[in-house]
């Protein structure tokens, strides 16, 4: 039979285990901050290239950028833009690192960008529509001419 201050010293070596493991699962997932499931779509993917750092999209009738209102995630070697068709002729790119975390941003639903991490969300200019972010995302000029979209990063 174990002595009793052993037992009590196991049982707390115990608890307190268990109520770290409680606290780590609490911060990877499910916290107040964190976005519910489903509350975004995924935005549509373009990979592209950079030619001395301009990034070139032809936007074509297919494109999910052909239409007013709509977004996508466009992929390059130089990082992760988004890209948001405002007016018939012009455009909207964003940085797609969220500024609270360092997560990659990938939804989209009603105008706005949203951070799967924590939840943050952003207008399609880039500005705070929601926290825990506090900066808005980076924004680069665009033009727009003949169907071709160009901006540089």
């Amino acid at each position: 039979m174990k002595p009793l201050n052993a037992s009590r010293r196991e049982f707390c070596a115990h608890a307190l285990t268990f109520v770290t493991v409680g606290s780590l699962l609490e911060s990877c997932g499910g916290s107040p901050t964190s976005p519910s499931s489903g509350s975004s779509a995924a935005l549509p993917v373009i990979n592209t290239t950079v030619a001395n750092g301009v990034i070139t999209l032809n936007i074509e009738p297919s494109s999910p950028l052909a239409t007013v209102g709509n977004a996508a995630l466009v992929q390059t070697p130089s990082g992760s833009f988004l890209v948001a068709r405002v007016t018939q002729e012009s455009f909207n790119a964003l940085t797609a690192v969220c500024t609270h975390e360092a997560c990659t941003v990938a939804g989209f639903q009603s105008g706005v960008y949203q951070c799967p991490c924590h939840g943050s969300q952003y207008s399609t200019s880039g500005a705070v529509t929601r926290g825990p972010a506090t900066r808005p995302l980076r924004q680069y000029s665009t033009q727009f001419a003949n169907n071709v979209l160009t901006f540089s990063v």
